[in-house]
């Protein structure tokens, strides 16, 4: 047997690292500066000595490096002027061997300079690189748990293909900006500063008048018209995440694609979003093409006025040919920084777009939070209380409304009733996915809002109507129950759940891929696994919630027996539809629209002729039916004639 793979999710014990800056940074509603201001402790961590060291060196890297970008030209202009002074002059044999070496060392001398300058540059971008990503990993982390910590309530509200693409865009968003400020703007803004002392030192102020009028019109032109480009990134933005959600979604949803023939619908829904993204993106293009343009013919003016003003200078004898050289490739090698100007302009703003979301994110406070000084939960006996329990999705809508129970150590209770009267809800507050409105839950006597969700989280194992599984192994998903579990144990717990037949009769054992969502597995499968994981983590208080309601009889008499043997010795509530599977509880609570209507034992309620006697006779009607439907031959499906079962029992609930 394989172990799970160790990329996994971190186990429910493992200490959290604190965030690089000790806080969230926040949200930077499309400004650089409170952007900068958030990312500045993660480009600068003070838990990390060797990347401040790396920031220092590498600052020290770019002065360097500009300063040999500033002596190319000089050394240009002297090779120049050296050959000029030897064209067509008649020296002797000794006096043109030195006219030629002379421009020969000053030509080897301005390559040598070029080598040097490409060199430093990429020395120090490799030292910011490495800061760089460790700032995205640091904040791409912190955003993922961020994320973890977030309600219920949250994510419900997003779209999961939507959320992994803001948290994608928000990544790369991240690495542009540090990248742009740190390796463009900054050396640009010193590169600018050094170009205006060499003009006034070599030149005069006619060609600082020049290229300071040059680059002042290229920044206006330039931020005038990314300005205008973001709304068109925005809208392309929005389509291009639209578009992925529904991809997502989509195909999430295979099976039922596919039920409903629906093939041609998504593709439709797809190609609609497409269609916003293809005119979003052409017009992109379009204007980035304008941009461009205008950007070129503003240097060129610029390049253009300098040396027309070097000609007549040459000619009244004020500066040399060299000097004409010079002056090209100083303004040439100035639109190199220039063109990153627009570029790191537009990149920034680009981002801000795209972090803005992630930001505002990390600025949303998690619904349930530990109280201060929270506790970690004590468990005794385990027996959970709930008292006089209100509570809402909506304030003008309460789902549960005054409920009391309790649920004794090591006893069973079954909690029955049609849909929507708010039986999964109990399963939330008592995971404390949301806390109540009114009222206290308890374990053990202590409040669940005053002890750490961590260790509440733990005392709990949790087996689903809805097993989702990793896409991963047979081994992973079983391990994610308790990761530090030895592989003896896992195959323990594969026994138990009676899933270690199957796992032996797949060619790869417990290296078996499941598939999306566990879709190579079948229902019972996944409900094995769901049992067996839950069996390794091996909590005192035990939750089923509705865990075989979807599936055939005789497979949820293979679980059930799987169940009962989880459960035995351990706090357990379940919450059923399937009547025949509690049973054997020791109290029934009969829900209604979100009160406890009836309670008792089977026999009991039997006795008492109410709901919960109607709700069995129908299901029981159900049952008779699909027998005789599989006597006569013409059984349907057996899943869908459990799952007709338990609808007849729910409007029977609901009419009674």
């Amino acid at each position: 047997m394989s172990a799970p793979s160790s990329a996994g999710p971190a186990p429910a014990t493992m200490p959290k690292t604190p965030p690089a800056a000790g806080h969230a940074p926040v949200e930077p509603r499309g400004s650089l500066w409170l952007a900068l201001r958030g990312l500045m402790p993660y480009l600068w961590p003070r838990d990390r000595a060797d990347l401040r060291a790396s920031v220092l060196w590498g600052l020290v890297l770019m002065v360097l490096a500009k300063v040999a970008t500033m002596l190319t030209p000089f050394v240009f202009k002297w090779a120049t002027d050296a050959v000029a002074a030897g064209e067509g002059a008649n020296v002797s044999a000794d006096q043109l061997g030195w006219l030629i070496a002379v421009p020969v060392w000053l030509t080897l001398a301005y390559g040598f300079a070029r080598i040097v300058m490409a060199a430093i540059t990429q020395w120090r971008d490799g030292l910011f690189a490495k800061v760089a990503v460790h700032a995205v990993r640091r904040l791409a982390l912190e955003t993922f748990r961020h994320m973890h910590a977030l309600s219920l309530r949250f994510h419900l509200e997003r779209k999961t293909g939507g959320l992994t693409r803001v948290l994608e865009r928000s990544r790369n968003g991240i690495e542009t900006i540090t990248r742009m400020i740190v390796l463009n703007l900054a050396p640009t803004i010193l590169e600018f500063v050094m170009v205006v002392g060499v003009l006034l030192w070599v030149f005069d102020w006619r060609y600082v008048l020049v290229t300071v009028a040059m680059i002042v019109g290229y920044t206006v032109f330039t931020f005038m018209l990314t300005e205008w480009r973001m709304g068109i990134r925005a809208a392309m933005n929005e389509s291009d995440t639209d578009a992925n959600a529904k991809a997502v979604d989509s195909l999430l949803n295979y099976e039922t694609v596919k039920y409903f023939g629906a093939e041609g619908w998504e593709a439709e829904r797809y190609d609609r979003s497409m269609a916003k993204y293809e005119r979003a993106t052409t017009h992109t293009y379009t204007s980035l093409a304008w941009l461009n343009a205008g950007q070129a013919a503003i240097f060129s003016l610029g390049l253009t006025a300098a040396m027309v003003l070097c000609v007549f200078d040459i000619r009244a004898g004020r500066q040399s040919v060299g000097s004409f050289v010079m002056i090209n490739a100083m303004m040439v090698q100035l639109y190199q920084p220039l063109n990153f100007l627009g570029m790191i302009y537009r990149e920034i703003k680009q981002s801000l777009i795209d972090i803005e979301a992630m930001f505002a994110i990390l600025a949303r406070p998690p619904e349930i939070e530990d109280r201060p000084g929270a506790r970690p939960l004590q468990v005794e006996g385990g027996a959970v209380r709930f008292e006089d329990v209100r509570f809402s999705y909506d304030p003008d809508r309460e789902i549960l409304k005054g409920v009391s129970f309790e649920v004794p150590a090591g006893r069973t209770v079954a909690i029955v009733g049609p849909s929507g009267a708010g039986k999964s809800t109990i399963s939330r507050l008592l995971f404390r996915f949301y806390d109540v409105n009114a009222g206290r839950i308890t374990i053990d006597g202590q409040d669940i809002r005053d002890v750490t969700q961590e260790s509440l989280r733990a005392a709990i194992g949790m087996v689903p109507q809805d097993t989702v599984l990793f896409n991963d192994t047979l081994a992973y998903n079983i391990h994610y129950g308790r990761h530090a579990a030895p592989e003896q144990a896992i195959e323990g717990a594969a026994e138990l759940a009676q899933i270690d037949h199957f796992i032996r009769t797949t060619p790869k054992g417990f290296s078996t891929e499941v598939g999306e969502r566990g879709l190579k597995l079948s229902g019972g499968e996944k409900q094995r696994v769901a049992i067996a994981r839950t069996i390794l983590k091996a909590p005192p208080i035990l939750l089923l919630d509705e865990a075989t309601s979807a599936l055939d009889s005789h497979t949820e008499r293979e679980i059930q027996d799987a169940l009962d043997r989880v459960s035995r010795g351990r706090t357990t509530l379940v919450i059923a539809h399937r009547l025949s599977t509690v049973v054997s509880a020791d109290e029934i609570i009969v829900l209604a629209q979100g009160r406890i209507t009836e309670r008792g034992t089977h026999l009991e309620l039997m006795r008492k002729r109410g709901l919960y006697h109607s709700m069995w006779e129908r299901q029981r009607e159900a049952d008779r039916a699909r027998e005789t439907l599989r006597a006569a031959g013409e059984d349907e499906e057996p899943e869908a004639a459990a799952r007709s079962g338990d609808r007849v029992g729910e409007e029977s609930g609901a009419a009674a």
